[in-house]
């Protein structure tokens, strides 16, 4: 299975909203906890450990490319 990389969120302006409100006032530490436990919810509710790796490595890919 590869990473679907495509635009794949509906009313993603709503997602990112909600994204941005929940690091509102937050200092720079608490917004990377709070990234580290929806990185750990999502990966619990994704569940696959193929899926999963695919992503990191798909991550860490695009983070050495930009």
């Amino acid at each position: 299975m590869s990473i679907n990389t495509a635009a794949n969120i509906t009313n993603h302006d709503l997602f990112y909203d909600w994204l941005i409100q929940c690091h509102r006032d937050l200092s720079d530490a608490q917004s990377q906890a709070l990234n580290a436990r929806l990185i750990l919810i999502l990966a619990n509710h994704i569940g696959d450990l193929a899926t999963l790796l695919d992503a990191m490595s798909t991550a860490r890919e695009s983070d050495r490319s930009g």
